[in-house]
């Protein structure tokens, strides 16, 4: 950093008595520590390096960010600071301005801009030689998360502005079929014509699956609004699993609830959380029936939310399948999947006000959870009031 009170001082620092160079120091001393606090007190992390790649100071809001509260930072290199970081894809040469965007997971989930600018030799300015680089970290997880949501949002109206032209185009010529095809079937009933049944039978049952996929579609990018009265989410898990008795059955799927007693009552379109519970449980079944396995369903309370979590001990899901979960049309599944169910599964749990989280592992199974905040949860003011205020 330039400063024309350290240029006076090297520029007579011959002539300065001892007593002199002390009050310099002291000065100097004062200065830095002024720096620091002033660098300390930012929310962006702050970095310096000398010219070789080694730190020379990094400030609190650097260390939080990397989770390096509890390291010796001061003498390390990038390297050793940040494993996996490269030192010269942030300074490609003395004078280079870089910006990169770096996404971290630990301590937690963030998307970090990192700004990496020279320092310029106070002596040699003229000669722009640098005296090491600072890298200027800002914390734009929001900023991601806002244009996700914005891409989301925008690929929602453009599917609702299809979902109409289907609708119409396919959903008319659809029903008609399915009417000739029931004509057709009864009068190959009194030919008894086994060879062409079975023809007519399979077209019918494409024209159904054809069907099944319109509306899934249409409910995903027009979901209704939730009808929502007083209910027991362990009542309409109950109620889901056994009708899906038969289904699980025919995959061998052995199914074990662990249900918290005493359930408060939620405000929930039961219809909805039905389909929803349905869909992943299906998911979790179809995962698991390779080998006939077990699904797990749980629910928890706590002041402030229920839970409900589906775990299976299936295949698990890759990393890149994870990373298009809601996308439309993207499924898993060969043969019998449309890439919509969890696209509806998180719009009718978002709707309730709730979250869905998913983890996930190849090999070794996928954990679903639900949370649905309490209504009745209470806050309480601190200060002069000790009234417990209801937060609606």
């Amino acid at each position: 950093m330039k400063s024309s009170f350290i240029d006076k001082v090297l520029q007579r620092l011959d002539n300065l008595s001892s007593k002199q160079v002390e009050v310099v120091v002291d000065r100097l001393a004062r200065e830095k520590g002024l720096l620091e606090q002033v660098l300390e007190a930012l929310q962006e992390g702050v970095i310096l390096f000398d010219i070789s790649g080694v730190t020379m100071f990094i400030n609190n809001a650097a260390e939080r960010m990397f989770g390096l509260r509890d390291q010796a930072c001061v003498g390390k290199s990038l390297d050793e600071l940040l494993p996996g970081l490269d030192w010269n894809s942030f300074s490609k040469d003395e004078t280079s301005v870089v910006s990169r965007d770096l996404e971290v997971l630990y301590p937690e989930k963030r998307v970090l801009n990192i700004y990496s600018a020279p320092i310029k030799n106070a002596i040699d300015l003229e000669e722009n030689i640098s005296a090491g680089r600072v890298l200027l970290i800002r914390d734009i997880t929001s900023q991601v998360e806002e244009t996700a949501q914005s891409l989301e949002s925008e690929r929602f109206n453009a599917l609702t502005l299809l979902a109409a032209g289907v609708a119409h185009e396919i959903g008319n010529p659809l029903n008609s079929l399915g009417i000739q095809l029931q004509l057709l079937q009864r009068k190959l009933a009194k030919l008894d014509d086994e060879g062409l049944t079975k023809h007519v039978d399979k077209a019918q049952l494409e024209i159904e699956r054809l069907d099944s996929i319109l509306k899934d579609f249409l409910h995903a990018v027009r979901p209704s609004q939730p009808k929502r009265v007083a209910s027991d989410l362990n009542e309409i898990l109950q109620a889901t699993v056994q009708g899906m008795e038969d289904e699980l059955a025919a995959r061998k799927t052995q199914l074990t609830m662990d249900l918290t007693e005493s359930m408060p009552q939620l405000q929930l379109d039961s219809g909805q959380i039905r389909q929803a519970i349905y869909n992943v449980v299906r998911n979790a079944s179809q995962s698991t029936s390779a080998t006939g396995g077990h699904i797990t369903l749980a629910t928890t309370v706590t002041d402030f939310e229920i839970c409900l979590n589906v775990r299976d001990n299936g295949q698990g899901i890759s990393p890149e399948e994870m990373g298009r979960i809601y996308e439309p049309f993207r499924s898993g599944k060969k043969e019998e999947g449309t890439g919509l169910g969890m696209l509806i599964v998180r719009r009718i749990v978002r709707e309730h006000g709730g979250e869905i989280k998913i983890e996930s592992e190849i090999g070794e199974g996928t954990l679903v959870s639900f949370s649905f905040p309490r209504l009745d949860r209470r806050m309480k003011l601190l200060g002069d009031s000790e009234e417990l205020i209801e937060v609606e």
